[in-house]
């Protein structure tokens, strides 16, 4: 059976393509550019995609960070950093994303053939992003099955789950977390501040593995 997995070349997506692919589905990956200032992370999914041998696309939508500006797409706005407090989460919010990016992949899933669109949302987002919420993906599930006489299935399998738990899941699947990619200030490493890298850096610890990407700044593992 055909699957689409929306890849953004972070961990959890990294993740759930290697957990889609060895449950015997025939993997198609889809990411997009968005206009955000991160996406050095599509270099990891084309990496991580070849590495499996899985088909990518990568559609450019780089007009909506004019449409849709947050700290993640705006160059004038600032990536909050430390842990997401309710003042600063809003700050990165692209407002209207996920529909958008499921919108386009269930298309392209449906021009497969594919009954199922897999992508990462996971309980660590909820709080953050309203487009991860069980409840929207409740709602995108019975959207895209109506959408098409297809049928298309949405399943975010991660949905209940915690970051850490998502690692220990990728490490048992063999995820080789180097060619992932996380920071959402896009340098040439990963700054180790914002909120993403603290709480990757966090599950890491949790889990009691050395993350194998590079820091700007020394992390006490």
């Amino acid at each position: 059976m055909k699957a689409v997995v929306v890849l953004s070349g972070g961990m959890d997506s990294t993740t759930l393509l290697y957990d889609v692919k060895s449950q015997g589905y025939e993997v198609f990956a889809i990411s997009f550019l968005y206009g955000q200032k991160h996406s050095k992370e599509l270099e990891f999914a084309k990496k991580t995609c070849s590495l499996l041998s899985i088909p990518h696309k990568i559609v450019d939508i780089s007009f909506f960070a004019e449409l849709a500006p947050s700290a993640l797409t705006a160059l004038d706005w600032n990536v909050p950093e430390g842990y997401y407090t309710d003042s600063t989460m809003k700050q990165t919010v692209v407002p209207n994303r996920n529909m958008v990016l499921l919108s386009i992949s269930a298309a392209y899933a449906i021009s497969l053939g594919a009954k199922k669109l897999f992508y990462g949302a996971h309980a660590g987002d909820h709080p953050i992003y309203p487009d991860c919420r069980k409840e929207f993906v409740e709602a995108m599930k019975n959207a895209l099955y109506l959408a098409d006489y297809i049928g298309l299935e949405l399943d975010a399998p991660y949905v209940d789950m915690k970051k850490e738990d998502i690692l220990k899941r990728g490490l048992e699947l063999g995820v080789d977390y180097s060619l992932t990619w996380s920071c959402y200030k896009g340098g040439q490493k990963a700054c180790g501040r914002c909120g993403t890298c603290t709480e990757r850096i966090e599950a890491f610890k949790k889990v009691g593995v050395k993350d194998p990407i590079e820091y700007e700044i020394e992390i006490d593992w």
